[in-house]
C-alpha cells in the first residue's frame, strides 16, 4: 500500500517530502487512508519592538509537545527563516529555545536544505532573461527584482547598461520576492510554472510583457526540484515539524506553504500553523489571503500569543492585544490567549488572570515555555482541547475577488486595524500609483481587483499612530505594486520598509 513514506527522502539530518505528490495521490486515489486536521493558527501582539516577536515559534513547539503529551495526534508547520535577518542576529531563528526546540535548529537558522537558494537563484534567472530582452528590444524596462539573501543598502536602487539605457532595478530579500510567493501558494509544479509565466518581466512601448512570452520556463521549474518540497524535522520531544515557506509578513505573505498545511492536515489530526509577526500582518494574510483567496482551511482555533511587559507595560498601545483576541473571536474562530513568560514573571500570574478576566477573555494560557516547554501546557488545555474535539470544520469563507483596490484597502483597515473607511487616507500620487496598476494589469489582461490584497506595512504598528486616541487613528495608502504571476497586489500603507534591514545585536 502506498504511504507518505513512498513519498519521503533523507536529506542530510532532515526529510524531504514531495508534497506535491502526495496530495496529487490522494486526490487520485479517494479511498487511500487519509486523516482530516484541524488547523490551529498560532499569532501574536503587535510586538513593541519588531525584531523580537513574542516567541510564537517557542509557542508552537510547545504547544505540540503539549497535546501530544496529551494523546492528540499534533503536528506544526513553520516558515523558513530569512537566512540574512537570522544570520544579522536581529531576529530569532525560527526554531524556538529552550526545552521548545527543533532538534537541529541550526539547520533552520542556516538555510535549511537550499530552499531559500534555489528560490534566490531562479528569480535571479528571470531577470537575467529581462535583461537580455533590453538588449533585445523585447523589453523597455525591467520590473521584477533582483534577490538577495545578504542585505545591503547599497542594492536597494540601481541601474545596469550605464550609457546604453540605464535600465532601473531593484534588489529586494528572498522572502520577498514574487517566485517565493507563488511557491507558497502553488499547488503543484505545472501550478508554479502557469503562474512564473504570467509574472510581469517588464514593460514594452508601456504595455506589460510576461516571461511566458519570451522564456523556457523549464529552465526554472528545474532549479526549484528540491525547494517545493517540504522540509520534516521534529522537536527535541519527538513532535513533528515540517517546515516551507518564507517568513516576512509585514512585507510579503508571510505563512507557510500551502501544499505543507494541506500534507499535515492528511496525516495528524491537528495542525498547528504559524504566520508571521503578530495578528494584524501574519494571520490577517492567513485569513484574508491564503482562505479567502486560496482555498486554505479556515482555523478551528487560534492562539495570540503575547509578553506579559508587551500586553501591560505602555499604556498607549494597551488596546492592541484586546483588539487581536476580540476580531478574532468576532471571525467566530475560538481564541486563547497565551501569556508567554520571560524569567522572574512568574509572580504576574494571578494579576494576568485577573486582567484577562476583566476583558472577558477565556481563561489564558500561561508559562514560561522556554523554561519548562509543553509541560507548562499541557495540564491547562482542558477548553482548547474541548473546542478540537467538539468543535465542527468552520465553513469556506467568502471571496474578495471583484471588489475594487481601494475598497479591499479599506475593508482591511477597519477590520484588521480598526479604523474606519472615512479615516484611511491618500498620500499624494497614490492615485495615481493605482492607475498605472490598472493599466498595466489591463494590459497584461487581468483584472487588478481579482488579486489578493497584501498590505506592505511595518510589523510594529497597526496604524500611521498607534499611540493616538481610537477616534484619531488613521491609515496611510501610498503606493501600488503588482505581482500579477503570483495573483497579489501589494499595497504599501502606514510605515513600510520593502528591503528590512536588521539590526546587529
Amino acid at each position: 500500500m502506498t504511504t507518505i513514506a513512498d513519498f519521503t527522502s533523507q536529506y542530510g539530518l532532515v526529510k524531504k517530502i514531495d508534497a506535491f505528490g502526495y496530495l496529487k495521490y490522494l486526490a487520485d486515489n479517494p479511498d487511500a487512508p487519509r486523516k482530516h486536521g484541524k488547523v490551529i493558527l498560532v499569532t501574536a501582539d503587535t510586538p513593541l519592538k519588531a525584531s523580537r516577536g513574542e516567541g510564537k515559534t517557542t509557542t508552537t513547539i510547545a504547544l505540540i509537545d503539549a497535546l501530544n503529551k496529551r494523546g492528540i495526534d499534533a503536528a506544526a508547520v513553520l516558515r523558513q527563516p530569512s537566512m540574512g535577518i537570522t544570520a544579522a542576529g536581529s531576529k530569532g531563528g525560527a526554531s524556538g529555545g529552550g526545552k521548545a526546540s527543533l532538534t537541529h535548529p541550526e539547520l533552520i537558522d542556516w538555510g535549511l536544505c537550499g530552499e531559500m537558494g534555489a528560490i534566490e537563484a531562479a528569480q535571479n534567472l528571470l531577470v537575467s532573461f529581462a535583461e537580455k530582452a533590453v538588449d533585445e528590444g523585447k523589453l523597455d524596462d525591467i520590473l521584477v527584482p533582483r534577490v538577495s539573501e545578504v542585505p545591503s543598502r547599497s542594492l536597494r536602487s540601481i541601474a545596469v547598461d550605464y550609457g546604453k539605457g540605464n535600465v532601473a532595478e531593484k534588489v529586494v530579500l528572498t522572502p520577498t520576492c514574487e517566485l517565493m510567493q507563488i511557491v507558497v501558494l502553488s499547488r503543484s509544479m505545472d501550478e508554479i510554472a502557469e503562474r512564473v509565466s504570467k509574472m510581469i518581466a517588464g514593460t514594452k512601448d508601456g504595455k506589460a510583457v510576461t516571461f511566458g512570452e519570451f522564456v523556457d520556463l523549464w529552465r526554472i521549474t528545474g532549479i526549484l526540484a528540491d525547494a517545493v518540497k517540504p522540509a520534516l524535522t521534529e522537536t527535541v520531544n519527538g513532535s513533528p515539524v515540517y517546515v516551507h515557506g518564507g517568513p516576512f509578513a509585514n512585507v510579503s505573505i508571510g505563512i507557510p506553504t500551502l501544499v505543507s498545511v494541506e500534507m499535515a492536515c492528511a496525516l495528524h489530526d491537528v495542525v498547528i500553523v504559524e504566520a508571521g509577526y503578530g495578528t494584524d500582518a501574519g494571520a490577517q494574510k492567513w485569513l484574508d489571503i491564503a482562505c479567502r483567496e486560496y482555498g486554505a482551511q479556515w482555523p478551528s482555533a487560534a492562539v495570540v500569543v503575547t509578553r506579559a511587559s508587551t500586553w501591560r507595560d505602555d499604556p498607549d498601545l494597551a488596546w492592541r492585544y484586546p483588539f487581536h483576541v476580540q476580531r478574532l473571536e468576532g471571525l467566530d474562530i475560538p481564541t486563547f490567549p497565551l501569556i508567554n513568560l520571560w524569567e522572574g514573571e512568574d509572580d504576574q500570574i494571578p494579576s494576568l488572570k485577573e486582567t484577562a478576566a476583566e476583558l472577558e477573555f477565556r481563561t489564558p494560557i500561561i508559562g514560561n515555555l522556554f523554561r519548562d516547554g509543553g509541560e507548562a501546557l499541557a495540564p491547562q488545555l482542558d477548553a482548547f482541547v474541548d473546542v478540537l474535539e467538539n468543535g465542527s470544520m468552520p465553513a469556506e469563507p467568502h471571496s474578495h475577488k471583484g471588489m475594487a483596490l481601494t475598497e479591499n484597502a479599506k475593508w482591511v483597515a477597519e477590520h484588521a486595524y480598526g479604523v474606519p473607511a472615512e479615516r484611511v487616507l491618500y498620500k499624494p500620487g497614490f492615485a495615481d500609483s493605482v492607475a498605472e496598476a490598472m493599466a498595466l494589469c489591463q494590459s497584461a489582461g487581468i483584472s487588478l481587483d481579482d488579486l489578493a490584497f497584501v498590505a506592505v506595512k511595518s510589523p510594529a504598528t497597526m496604524t500611521d499612530n498607534d499611540r493616538a486616541p481610537e477616534d484619531e487613528r488613521t491609515v496611510t495608502l501610498k503606493k501600488v505594486e503588482v505581482h500579477a504571476g503570483a495573483g497579489l497586489v501589494h499595497v504599501n500603507l502606514t510605515t513600510s520598509l520593502t528591503t528590512p534591514m536588521p539590526k546587529i545585536v
